[in-house]
C-alpha cells in the first residue's frame, strides 16, 4: 500500500478518535451536571434547607473537581486506560449514590456527611476527565483548537444535562432512577473507547472484563433501586407509604395508619385525616364569615383540595380559582381515590378553575378582583417562599380584593416560631390590613396560626375581632369550627405579642421572615 494511503488512513482514524473523544466530553459534561443537581436535590430532600444544601453540594463538587484536575498531573502514561477506569468509577458511584444515601439515612442521623462525601468523590473523578481528554486529544489538534473544542463540548453537554434534569429525569425518573441512568451514560462513554480503539489501550482485556461486570451491576441496579430507596424512605416515616412521587417541584409522599392518611411534601406534614379539619376549617370559615359577599374566591395553594372543600360549602360561591404550582398535586386531588374521599371531589366541582402556576406570578399578572383571597402555602423556609410572605406580595393581594373583601394566610406556628408568626402580622399591617391573629391546636402539626386581614379603611382590628368572635355559622356543616372555637382561637396567653415591637416586616429585599423562621424551635416540633 502506498505511503500516502497509509497516512490518509491513519489521519482518518485519528480524526475519528478525536471526534469520539469530543462526543465523550459532551456526554461526560451532561452526566456531570445531572449528577451535581441530583446530589443537591437529594441533600435538600434528606436534610432540608434547599439553598444551603445546593450551595454546599455544588461548592464541594467544584472544589473537588479542582483537586481532581490538579491530581491528573500525576498521570503520565496509559492516559486512555485511565480515562476508561475513571468512567467505570463514576458509573459505579453515580449508579448507587442515591440508593446508598437513602439506605444509610435509615441507620444514622449523620447521613449528610455521606452525601457530601459522595459529592466530593464524584467531583474529584469528574475533575480528572477534562485534563486527561485534553492531553489525549492534543495529538490530533493544535493547542488552540484542542482546548477550545474540549471546553466547548463540555459546556454544551452541561446545557443538555440541565435541561434533561429539569424537564425529563427528575419529573419522570425521580431520585430513584436518575442516578442509575447517569451511571449508565458513563458506562456508554467507556464502551465507545473500548470498542472503537482497543488497539490504543494497553490492557483492553482487563478493561473489557471490568466493563461486563459493571454492565451486569448496572442491570441489577435498575431492579433493586426502587426497593432500596423505598426502604430508606419508609424509615423516614412512622407509617406505611402508600403513594410517593417525585415531581419537577417536590417529593409527594402519602402514608397510612389504620384508617387515616398523612400527606407529606418534601418530608413536611401537610395534613392528616386524623385532624385536618382543625386546620382547614379555621383557615376558611373565619374569612368567609367576615366578608359580605362570596361570589369570587381565590385560593393560593391548597392543591390537595381540602380548603376548596370547605369553601364550596357556601352555596353563594359562584367561582373558585385555585392556584397551585404542581400539576401532579392537583391531579392527585382530582383523580386519586384517597384524595377524592378526603376532599369530596372538590376540584371536580364545575365552579372550580385550577391554575398550575406560581402564586406570586399569578397575583402579579392577574387582573381579576376577589371577595376573599385564602393563602394556604408552605412555610417560608426558602427565599422563593419568603417572597410569598413579603410586603410587596401582600400589597398585590390587597389590590386584588373587592372593596369589602378579606384575606387570610396560614402563618406557621406561634409556638415554635413566634417571631415568624409576628413578622407575617406586621408585614400585612404594613400593606394596609387590619389584622386578627388566631391559633389552634392541630395534634399532627402542633400549635398553628393564621392572620386574617381586611382593609384598614373598612374596619379596625378591634371591630374585626368583635365581629368574628360573635359570628355564628349559618347552615354550614363543620366537624370542629363554631363560634366558641373562634372565641378560643382569637385569644393568646402572655409572652407573644410583647415581642411584636422588636419584629421587622418582611420585604423581598431583606427576607426577615427567613431569619425569624430559622431561629424557631423546630427541633422540638
Amino acid at each position: 500500500m502506498p505511503t500516502t494511503s497509509i497516512d490518509s488512513l491513519e489521519n482518518s482514524k485519528l480524526r475519528r478518535l478525536s471526534f469520539i473523544l469530543k462526543a465523550c466530553v459532551f456526554a461526560t459534561g451532561c452526566a456531570a451536571i445531572v449528577t451535581e443537581y441530583t446530589l443537591a436535590t437529594l441533600a435538600s430532600y434528606l436534610l432540608g434547607d434547599a439553598i444551603l444544601q445546593w450551595t454546599i453540594v455544588i461548592s464541594l463538587m467544584l472544589f473537588s473537581m479542582g483537586l481532581g484536575s490538579r491530581y491528573s498531573r500525576k498521570y503520565e502514561t496509559r492516559l486512555l486506560d485511565r480515562f476508561v477506569l475513571i468512567e467505570f468509577g463514576l458509573s459505579f458511584l453515580c449508579t448507587f449514590s442515591a440508593m446508598f444515601c437513602f439506605w444509610i439515612s435509615s441507620y444514622t442521623i449523620h447521613f449528610g456527611l455521606v452525601v457530601y462525601g459522595i459529592a466530593c468523590m464524584i467531583g474529584f473523578m469528574t475533575g480528572l476527565e477534562i485534563p486527561l481528554i485534553t492531553r489525549i486529544n492534543q495529538t490530533y489538534e493544535s493547542l488552540r483548537n484542542n482546548i477550545s473544542s474540549v471546553m466547548e463540548y463540555d459546556y454544551y453537554g452541561g446545557l443538555l444535562g440541565g435541561a434533561l434534569f429539569a424537564f425529563v429525569l427528575l419529573p419522570f425518573c425521580g431520585l430513584t432512577y436518575t442516578p442509575v441512568i447517569i451511571g449508565s451514560l458513563n458506562l456508554v462513554v467507556a464502551s465507545l473507547i473500548l470498542w472503537q480503539f482497543p488497539d490504543r489501550l494497553e490492557r483492553p482485556r482487563i478493561l473489557n472484563i471490568q466493563f461486563v461486570v459493571l454492565l451486569l451491576i448496572s442491570g441489577m441496579a435498575f431492579a433493586v433501586a426502587k426497593p432500596i430507596v423505598l426502604y430508606g424512605e419508609q424509615h423516614k416515616y412512622k407509617d406505611k407509604i402508600v403513594y410517593q412521587e417525585q415531581t419537577r417541584y417536590q417529593k409527594i409522599v402519602v402514608t397510612q395508619w389504620k384508617d387515616d392518611f398523612w400527606l407529606f411534601i418534601n418530608g413536611s406534614t401537610q395534613f392528616s385525616t386524623y385532624d385536618e379539619e382543625r386546620y382547614h376549617e379555621p383557615l376558611v370559615h373565619p374569612v368567609m364569615g367576615v366578608i359580605e359577599e362570596r361570589n369570587d374566591i381565590l385560593l393560593l395553594g391548597g392543591g390537595d383540595g381540602l380548603a376548596a372543600r370547605e369553601i364550596l360549602k357556601y352555596s353563594d360561591v359562584e367561582s373558585l380559582t385555585l392556584v397551585d404550582l404542581d400539576p401532579a398535586m392537583t391531579r392527585l386531588a382530582r383523580q386519586d381515590k384517597i384524595f377524592l374521599n378526603i376532599n369530596q371531589g372538590s376540584l371536580n366541582d364545575p365552579r372550580v378553575r385550577v391554575v398550575n402556576e406560581d402564586a406570586y406570578q399569578f397575583i402579579k399578572e392577574s387582573g381579576n378582583l376577589y371577595d376573599a383571597i385564602i393563602i394556604d402555602l408552605p412555610d417560608p423556609k426558602s427565599v422563593s417562599l419568603s417572597l410569598l410572605y413579603s410586603l410587596g406580595f401582600y400589597k398585590m393581594v390587597e389590590k386584588h380584593l373587592k372593596p369589602f373583601g378579606g384575606m387570610v394566610t396560614q402563618s406557621t406556628s406561634p409556638l415554635y416560631s413566634p417571631e415568624a408568626f409576628l413578622c407575617i402580622k406586621k408585614t400585612m399591617q404594613a400593606a394596609g390590613f387590619s389584622i386578627l391573629s388566631y391559633q389552634n391546636s392541630v395534634p399532627s402539626m402542633g400549635q398553628w396560626g393564621w392572620q386574617l386581614g381586611v382593609r384598614q379603611k373598612t374596619m379596625s382590628a378591634k371591630i374585626l375581632k368583635q365581629k368574628l368572635t360573635t359570628h355564628r355559622l349559618q347552615n354550614i356543616e363543620t366537624q370542629f369550627f363554631n363560634q366558641d372555637a373562634m372565641v378560643s382561637m382569637a385569644h393568646f396567653g402572655k409572652g407573644l405579642f410583647e415581642k411584636e415591637r422588636e419584629i421587622e416586616p418582611n420585604t423581598q429585599f431583606d427576607h426577615n421572615i427567613l431569619k425569624y423562621y430559622k431561629q424557631g424551635s423546630w427541633d422540638l416540633y
